[in-house]
């Protein structure tokens, strides 16, 4: 079957638009264009619609999901169990986060009791889950399944008062960043100590620190397109600052 632009729009729930722009920018082109101009899909821009939307669903970039169709390895059998493995994954954490809420309102409402370990369970789980669906198979082909495992269990084992110490860590990494980075010096005193706070950091989470682990995840963080815009949020350039900083304070600098 074919569909004009109108057509598959409010088929796929998206406006008529947002597929103009796709073809545009070469990640969904038409099968072909009629007599009268019109664009037509046909069954395959369908089906690559649909991979396009389960991408997007998951938080991947336009032009991470066009790198990823365009990778002549893609298999898209593949492709769809893999959506439902993280389907799957993104249900399961809903449930969890839903049955935390229903505990709290029924303590809330006098009907029974929750202890503070319970109250923030349902939060780093998510927390968990959400970083496996992200990043999990990266992470865990660099460090392997067992390091990953341990990290996570780390987390989910963290007491409040350790839980509140790794996110204001985390805050003060990102303060102490933005002081060094306009130095444009890694080796600074304020980068090395973004450094160490870095290392405080990831230490709460890793079953043991090594250097070369620490620095090959500051490699992480320049070359991952998404550790990348995490740090680069707010200047460009400082996931890059980072990953030389913390090459300085390892001694693994290239």
């Amino acid at each position: 079957m074919e569909y004009t632009v109108k057509k598959l729009g409010e088929l796929a729930g998206v406006s008529p638009r947002t597929l103009r722009y796709y073809d545009e920018i070469g990640i969904l082109k038409p099968a072909r264009i009629n007599s009268s101009g019109y664009r037509i899909y046909g069954e395959k821009e369908v089906d690559k619609l649909q991979q396009i939307l389960f991408y997007k669903e998951l938080g991947v970039e336009l032009q991470q999901i066009k790198d990823i169709l365009e990778d002549p390895t893609f298999d898209l059998t593949s492709a769809l169990a893999e959506h439902r493995d993280q389907l799957l994954a993104k249900r399961k954490q809903l449930d969890q986060l839903i049955a935390n809420v229903d505990k709290t309102i029924a303590v809330k409402k006098g009907r029974m009791t929750m202890s503070d370990k319970e109250k923030f369970e349902g939060f780093k789980k998510d927390m968990i889950d959400e970083n496996e669906r992200k990043y999990g198979k990266e992470i865990r082909e660099k460090y392997g399944d067992d390091t990953v495992n341990q990290s996570n269990a780390n987390l989910q084992n963290m007491t409040q008062e350790e839980y509140e110490r790794a996110n204001t860590l985390a805050e003060d990494i990102h303060e102490m960043l933005a002081e060094a980075f306009k130095t444009g010096d890694p080796s600074s005193e304020a980068a090395q100590e973004a450094a160490e706070l870095h290392k405080q950091w990831i230490s709460m989470y890793w079953p043991q620190y090594s250097k070369e682990a620490h620095a090959g995840l500051g490699d992480m963080y320049a070359t991952d397109d998404r550790f990348k815009a995490y740090y680069d949020k707010e200047q460009d350039g400082v996931a890059e600052f980072l990953r030389d900083a913390i090459y300085v304070y390892t001694g693994m600098k290239k």
